[in-house]
This record gives C-alpha cells, sequence and structure tokens, in this order.
C-alpha cells in the first residue's frame, strides 16, 4: 500500500525525455519529487490519491519535463518604461514611435527605447545621433539596440555621458567615431561587454541612466521571471551577471517572484583579477541550492554579425579585408580558458563568427591538454556561423553547442537581413547548423536569448522545425532543421545535462524534481506551423502548480 501523493496526475500523454520509459499516463508527487510514473491503471490500483492529494486531469494533453532555458537574460529583461522598437522597419517608424512616446511622456528627463534593428537603418550603415537628434532635440536619448550588444546616442546624450574624439573608450561601451572628422557618431560598440558589466551598469547609475537604476533592473526581472513560468519554463539560466545582480534575485525569492528555478552565471570580463575569482567561488558556495544556483562564468571571444563585429575566417561580403576582432588574441584566450578549467569553473563563451568559434574550441583542446580531461562542459554559446570544419570537435572536446534557434529564421538572419548580407550566400551553409551538430554528436542545449528574441519555447521549437517565423513563410537553410523530438530534448534534458542538472531535471522520471508543464496541443503530433500559439496550461514546479492559463 503507497502513502497517497501529494500531487497526482492523471489522462496525460507524458513524453517524459527518458529512455527507459518513454510515454507514461500518470505520475504521482511526494515532496516535490516523481515517486511513481505508469498508467491510469496502475495509478487507480496504486492508491495514490488521498484525502489530501491534489489531482491534475489532463484530458489526454501532451505533458512534457519543465523547459530548461539555457540562455535566457530574464534579469536584463524587456523594460515597459522604454519606447518598444520591436517592429520597426525603417527610420521613419522609429521617428513616429519616439514621437507618440514624447507626446505621452511630455515630462520625461530621458528617452529610452529598446530592440531596435539594424536594418532598419537606410543603406546599411549603422546609426548616428543625427538620425534621433531630430525627433529627441535636446532631451538626452539612450537606443538598445535588439541584441542589446550596441546603442545610440542623440547629440544631448553624448554631452550628458562626457563622449568625446578623445574620450571614446568608456565605462559602458566604445564610441565609434567619424573617420573623416573623428568626433563620436552617437553608436556605441561593445555595450553587451561594457554596458552590462558590473563597472558598466554603476558607471551608468551614477551617470544619471534611469534604465540603469536598481529599481528598474529588478522590475525588468519580476516581469521576466512571471514571463518565464507561464510559458512553462522552470529552470531559466541567466547568463551574465555580476556580484552586485545576484541581491536582485534573492529580493525575487523572498517576495515570491522566484517560481522558476534560476542558474546565475558570474560575467568575467577582461580585467577580472584572482580575487574576484574567489569571491565568483565563494558566490557558488552560498548560492547552491536547486532554487537558486550561481557559479558558471560568462566570457566573450567576438561580438555580433550585424555590425561586423563577429570574428570571421574571411572577410566580410563587401568589405576587402575586415574580419572582425577578437576580445582576445588567441594564445591570451587560451591561456586564460585553461586557468579558469583548472580552477574549476564551467565556461559559458559567447561566440558567433566561425574564426571566434575555433578560437574557443582550440582554447579548450588546450585547456584538456595541460589539465587533463575533466567532466568540464564548457559551452560555446550561439554558434551562429560555424565551419563545417569545426563541427565534430564539439562532441570531441565535450563542448556544448548552446544555441537559439529563433535567430535562425529568416526574419532576422535570412535573405534581405544584415546578418545574411555581411556573411555572404556562399556562407549561408554555415548559419546555425543544429542538424549537423546533432549528427555529428553534440550536446545541444536550446534556448530563447531573450529579450533578443522572443522568450516562448513553442516559438523557438518551431524555428528549430521549419527554419521559418512563426506566421509562417519561406524557410531559409532549411538542410539545417531537426525534427520535433531532438527539440524538445534540447529544451529540456539537453539543457540540464548541458548545465550539470540531468540527475534532478529535464525528463520526467522517478526520483527527479517534479517540474512539468501541461501543453493545449500535442507538438509532438501537429503540424509544424501550429506549435507556435499552444499554450502552458498547468505549470508544476517541485509539485507545486504556480501557473494556470
Amino acid at each position: 500500500m503507497n502513502h497517497p501523493a501529494d500531487l497526482l496526475l492523471i489522462h496525460a500523454r507524458i513524453h517524459t525525455v527518458d529512455p527507459a520509459l518513454p510515454e507514461a499516463e500518470a505520475l504521482a508527487v511526494r515532496d516535490g519529487r516523481i515517486v511513481w510514473i505508469g498508467s491510469d491503471a496502475d495509478a487507480a490500483a496504486g492508491a495514490w490519491a488521498g484525502p489530501g492529494t491534489r489531482v491534475i486531469d489532463a484530458g489526454g494533453r501532451l505533458v512534457l519535463p519543465g523547459f530548461v532555458d539555457a540562455h535566457n537574460h530574464v534579469r536584463l529583461g524587456s523594460d515597459d518604461a522604454c519606447v518598444q522598437l520591436a517592429g520597426a522597419r525603417d527610420l521613419h517608424e522609429i521617428h513616429a514611435r519616439i514621437r507618440a512616446w514624447r507626446t505621452a511622456h511630455p515630462d520625461a528627463r530621458w528617452i529610452e527605447a529598446e530592440a531596435f534593428d539594424y536594418s532598419a537603418i537606410p543603406g546599411g550603415r549603422m546609426p548616428t545621433a543625427a538620425d534621433l537628434d531630430p525627433v529627441t532635440g535636446d532631451t538626452p536619448a539612450l537606443v538598445l539596440s535588439y541584441d542589446v550588444h550596441t546603442a545610440w546616442l542623440n547629440t544631448a546624450a553624448l554631452r550628458r555621458l562626457d563622449v568625446r574624439a578623445d574620450r571614446t573608450d568608456l565605462p559602458f561601451g566604445t564610441a565609434v567615431t567619424d573617420p573623416a572628422t573623428g568626433e563620436p557618431t552617437g553608436f556605441v560598440k561593445d555595450f553587451a561587454v561594457k554596458g552590462l558589466s558590473r563597472d558598466g551598469h554603476r558607471a551608468l547609475r551614477e551617470l544619471g541612466v534611469p534604465w540603469a537604476s536598481a529599481d528598474r533592473q529588478y522590475g525588468r526581472l519580476a516581469k521576466s521571471l512571471d514571463d518565464a513560468v507561464g510559458y512553462g519554463i522552470t529552470t531559466v539560466v541567466e547568463p551574465q551577471n555580476s556580484l552586485d545582480d545576484l541581491a536582485l534575485f534573492r529580493r525575487a525569492r523572498a517576495e515570491g517572484r522566484l517560481r522558476s528555478r534560476i542558474v546565475a552565471a558570474l560575467f568575467h570580463p577582461r580585467g577580472t583579477t584572482d580575487a574576484d575569482l574567489d569571491e565568483f567561488a565563494a558566490a557558488a558556495q552560498e548560492f547552491a541550492d536547486d532554487r537558486l544556483r550561481v557559479g558558471p562564468l560568462k566570457l566573450y571571444i567576438d561580438d555580433v554579425v550585424e555590425p561586423r563585429t563577429a570574428a570571421l575566417l574571411e572577410p566580410y561580403a563587401g568589405c576587402g579585408h575586415h574580419r572582425g576582432d577578437t576580445f582576445y588574441p588567441p594564445e591570451e584566450f587560451a591561456e586564460l580558458l585553461t586557468r579558469l578549467d583548472a580552477r574549476g569553473f564551467q565556461c559559458f563563451v559567447h561566440a558567433t563568427g566561425d574564426r571566434g568559434i575555433r578560437t574557443v574550441l582550440d582554447a579548450v583542446e588546450r585547456a584538456r591538454a595541460v589539465n587533463g580531461p575533466r567532466d568540464a562542459r564548457h559551452q560555446i554559446v550561439h554558434v551562429e556561423c560555424l565551419d563545417p570544419a569545426d563541427t565534430p570537435r564539439f562532441a570531441a572536446l565535450g563542448v556544448t553547442a548552446c544555441m537559439q534557434p529563433r535567430h535562425a529564421a529568416p526574419d532576422i538572419a535570412g535573405p534581405g537581413q544584415d546578418w545574411a548580407e555581411n556573411i555572404g550566400p556562399e556562407r549561408w551553409h554555415k548559419a546555425w547548423p543544429l542538424r549537423s551538430l546533432h549528427r555529428a554528436g553534440a550536446l545541444l542545449a536550446l534556448s530563447s536569448d531573450w529579450n533578443v528574441a522572443e522568450m516562448d519555447p513553442m516559438i523557438g521549437i518551431h524555428a528549430a522545425v521549419t527554419r521559418r517565423p512563426p506566421g509562417g513563410g519561406a524557410a531559409w537553410t532549411a538542410e539545417e532543421t531537426i525534427d520535433v523530438t531532438t527539440a524538445v530534448e534540447g529544451y529540456t534534458m539537453g539543457s540540464a545535462r548541458a548545465n550539470f542538472l540531468e540527475h534532478e531535471r529535464g525528463s520526467l522520471t522517478v526520483g527527479k524534481l517534479a517540474d512539468f508543464v501541461v501543453l493545449s496541443r500535442d507538438i509532438l503530433r501537429v503540424e509544424p506551423d501550429a506549435i507556435p500559439g499552444t499554450v502552458a496550461e498547468t505549470v508544476v514546479v517541485g509539485g507545486e502548480v504556480v501557473h494556470t492559463a
């Protein structure tokens, strides 16, 4: 006779992502963990339901393990106080949205906007202060790109932030200058590396930029956490935080907003010291439970393709010699990663260009040669443009490909977009090679990269399966699609394994944490274009229902 469960799920089509028991109809939960899984008939015979048992009747719906979003900037989030520029396809539309916002906020001391698309600027150039000044006037304006890797300032903001021809190496980025005059143009590179760092955020706060304030940061975090659990994301990997930011997660937990579990990586910018690493290790000891874990390190080797700051093996299309730069010379990066590996740190390395990716793989190879092979599970994050010669190296070196399928859809990266134009058609076969990596045995950890792209896993899974945008349309680089079962595994067990969580999460298995989602559609059986719009009807974390649609 079993003791009654705290929660009993019945009449479900459970896709467990566990090859030992691929499908089931019911499961029982006690003390936050799965204690039994099997058929409806055995559930009734096992007397799992008692007077205090909460019973969820799934009505035949598909149940999946809770999604593990391996790269989700919930702390960065989206900010309702900003002008929203997502979908603005030209400078005229950008101006119209800013004008409307100014009319609604006539007393604003700053104009802040987010999610501008590089392709909205005419002629394939990068934006300038002169593009903003007609609609912002003397009010300082800060506009962030959709990938938050660059910032765009008007003339008033250049003055307020003290950006000058002789001061372009800023705490929050690198100011681009006009080659003819030497004056700052208003476009700022390296914002993700510098502006989102501990020192960069402090500098922006001290300069009075409202976006960087602690309250605005917490508002973005809280809203993103609510969104995550609503999408069935039961574990979020927040990939870039400073020690200062951990207080925000502590506050969210105290206020009951931390319903999804968090893995927080700590940012390792250039200049990080051994003393900093000691503090990182101490934080990993302090935050080490199944709700909030700190530990991995985030590094950058290159930037992004759209403004031509990713590191390529061959020059950008239409450029005679420009290949982009790495943030570290290869030898220095190999030595750095070897030292971090020797200390036992897991590293998440942002790499988009084929030369950047190769530089990271070479560094991991060096670390293994010097330190000996270990189960390090270093990740290359994004893997946007991969040379086929490097595809088998992921599995050979035990490197995870942490990828965002939505980025590969044609409305973001395809023909007519800056990514495709900068890479050139002869290299499009290198774009987000999900199928090639999977076939080569690489571990795929799939993710959203919110707020660069939509957080909803249904949109990411659809893009992985179709290489089309959510509304349909022609596919791009369709030879690199994967099937829906593989995509689901990438969003569950793949991402769990990539983060050393496979013994607790990623599949619905007896003994594991009871994190699961009941979906409104059976995404394993419907037509792929019906996957977007599927809703997380019930979300359970640790045996507790934390969201119902």
